[in-house]
Formats: C-alpha cells, sequence, structure tokens
C-alpha cells in the first residue's frame, strides 16, 4: 500500500489515502447553517482523499459549540448540500461526522430546556457560551425510552446528510461526546441494560451505528472512537476495562459491514489500536495527531508498513488546503496558526495559500 494509492472504503471511491480529519472550527451561522465560507473551505481540500466534516448536530439538544452545524433544519440542509456540490465540483469525497454533544454544552447553547447524557455527572469546569464562561450545568440521565428518541435523532440526521448530497456519515464515538459518555465507568453509572458491565456500556454506540447502517447504507458509515483519550472528564485509565469496553464495541461493529472505523490514539501502531482494528475486520483509517501534529513521514510509515489503510490529519488538513499535492512533491508546508482554529470569518480558514499562488 502507498499513501497516494486508490481506497475503496465501502460504498465511498477514494483517489489517495490521506483524509481529513473532523475539525471544529466554529464558522456557521446562528442558525447552525455553513455557508458560501463553509462551503470554500472545504472545497479547497478536495485533492483529499476524504474529507469528514466538523461534527454536526442532529438536535437542537445536542449542539455543543456556538458556530457548530446543524443537520436538523431544512435551511442547515441546503447549507450542506451546497458545501457537498462545491467539493465534488472539484472531485472530492466528503461525509458528515454526526455528533451528540451530551454534557459538553449548556442550555444557552443549545437554547433547549436541558441538555443529556448517560448519566447525571457534570463536567468539572467551565463552558464557553454566547454569555461568556459558566459552570458546565449538571445533564438529565437519559431515560432509555429518551435513548430510542436519541438513536433516530442519528438516523434522522443521517437520512438528511445524503439528501443532501454527503457521501456518507461518520458516527461520532470520540472526544467526550455523548456516545464516549457511554464507554466509560466514570461517566456511565447507569445500572439498566446500557450501564455496568464493559459490553452494556458499549450497547447504545453500537445499536446507534447499527440503526444508521440500516437506514443509509452500510458502505457509507463510519465510526470514530478514542479509547483511554480521559477528555472532558471521559477517563478511562483501567487498562482492563478499556480493553473489554472496545473489544465490545469492535465485536458489535465487525457484522455490520461498515465502510470504515476511524480510531483517534496517540500509539495507532500498539496493541490497543491494532487488535481492535483486527476485531472490527475492515477499512481501517489512524490518527495519532491530537497532542501532537501528524507528519508526512509518520502518515507515509503508517499506510506503508500496513498499520493503517489511510490517515487522518487535523492541523495539516487546516493549514494546507493542497496538502496531498505538497506531500507527493515532499514540498515546504504551511504552518498552522492555532489562534484562528476557532473564530468567525476567512483568517486562518480560507486564506492559507497554495502552491500554485
Amino acid at each position: 500500500m502507498d499513501l497516494f494509492s486508490p481506497l475503496t472504503l465501502g460504498d465511498i471511491e477514494l483517489a489517495n489515502r490521506v483524509v481529513m480529519a473532523p475539525l471544529t472550527r466554529t464558522r456557521a451561522d446562528a442558525a447552525g447553517v455553513p455557508g458560501e465560507l463553509v462551503a470554500e473551505h472545504y472545497a479547497q481540500r478536495a485533492s483529499l482523499g476524504l474529507i469528514i466534516t466538523e461534527g454536526t448536530y442532529p438536535s437542537a439538544e445536542s449542539r455543543a459549540y456556538p458556530g457548530q452545524p446543524g443537520i436538523v433544519t431544512p435551511e442547515q440542509a441546503e447549507g450542506w448540500r451546497r458545501v457537498a456540490e462545491a467539493v465534488h465540483a472539484r472531485g472530492g469525497r466528503i461525509v458528515m461526522q454526526l455528533m451528540n454533544g451530551g454534557r459538553v454544552s449548556h442550555t444557552e447553547i443549545t437554547g433547549t430546556d436541558r441538555i443529556v447524557a448517560p448519566s447525571a455527572i457534570a463536567i468539572d469546569g467551565e463552558v464557553r457560551t454566547p454569555n461568556g464562561k459558566l459552570p458546565y450545568p449538571v445533564p438529565h440521565a437519559l431515560t432509555t425510552a429518551e435513548l430510542a428518541e436519541v438513536r433516530e435523532e442519528f438516523v434522522d440526521a443521517a437520512r438528511r446528510a445524503i439528501e443532501a448530497g454527503l457521501d456518507g456519515v461518520e458516527i461520532h464515538g470520540a472526544n467526550g461526546y455523548l456516545l464516549h459518555e457511554f464507554l466509560s465507568p466514570v461517566s456511565n453509572q447507569r445500572t439498566d441494560e446500557y450501564g455496568g458491565s464493559p459490553a452494556a456500556r458499549a450497547r447504545f454506540v453500537v445499536e446507534v451505528t447499527a440503526a444508521v447502517a440500516e437506514a443509509i447504507g452500510a458502505g457509507r458509515v463510519g465510526v470514530r472512537l478514542s479509547p483511554a483519550h480521559n477528555i472532558q472528564d471521559v477517563v478511562e485509565t483501567d487498562e482492563a476495562d478499556v480493553r473489554a469496553t472496545y473489544d465490545a464495541v469492535a465485536d458489535g461493529l465487525a457484522p455490520l459491514g461498515l465502510a470504515y472505523l476511524s480510531v483517534l490514539h496517540a500509539d495507532p501502531e500498539g496493541a490497543l489500536v491494532q487488535d481492535l482494528r483486527a476485531r472490527f475486520g475492515g477499512a481501517f483509517i489512524a490518527n495519532s495527531g491530537f497532542s501532537s501534529v501528524t507528519t508526512r513521514e509518520e502518515a507515509l510509515n503508517l499506510v506503508g508498513q500496513g498499520n493503517a489503510d489511510a490517515v487522518a490529519v487535523g492541523r495539516l488538513a487546516i493549514a494546507n488546503p493542497d496538502l496531498v499535492e505538497r506531500w507527493q512533491g515532499d514540498h515546504p508546508e504551511n504552518e498552522p496558526n492555532p489562534a484562528t482554529f476557532y473564530g468567525e470569518g476567512a483568517v486562518g480558514y480560507t486564506d492559507y495559500p497554495r502552491l500554485s499562488a
């Protein structure tokens, strides 16, 4: 395998194996609609083998950030249609990451009466709202009946994404958001069939994914996980429990015939990640770059040595819209500017220069 060779992920044909990781950028409008600036940002990066969008909320209650886009209203869906058309016009492929923020939010962000989680346990810290920083509120613990509603929100959002012309969806089960909250015994202290044992904590992630796969076709569905990432108070420090929990997730996902599994972990070549890959049995996207930048050499080695089918890249995809061309020719890279990762406007979003400039 070679980083720049084609790859098939389920029903999606990629020109190369460099994937744009899902990246929160907060450039949607106040109504959660991605506008022309968002469309241009993604279209600029169409030469990447696959674009995975920023986490997109499937219901008002699941919104995590001001400036985050949704896929709930007709206006939001139409905005995403323009994004998909712009990417496809330049030969790219794009899937939408569906993300329920869970307790990583505030009612001043969602505009709803509550935020939700597996258990009524708040994050220790403050959240940035439109009215300044506030303590994270205690979330509502979802009832078993309400879990079915949340699952259907994912399904409906996936259908809207496909109807809007995107090539697929990625279920966000990572980074401390709702589905990841179910996996940790620290954030999930339920005593029903969705809590307690590792298999029970894995159940909701598998059920959501299976329902989405049935609705839009498994070949259009990927999943993102981040075992032992320990972020946003989703703590997973017991090695045996982590193994048992994520083995249960992988075993539940394996029969579905999904397009891919994407795993964020600092050691993608290590036993934990590679064992999950083997249990899953399908196409595998590695992402090591949460705390450090994923370099060209690392990406080449991950694919070249057979430890991943593709590599998700974050910060260098932000700074280099033509990253594939730069890496293929071993050209210098633009440096990303973290001060502009989040915010409004084109600066640090669509103004990074291309090689041709």
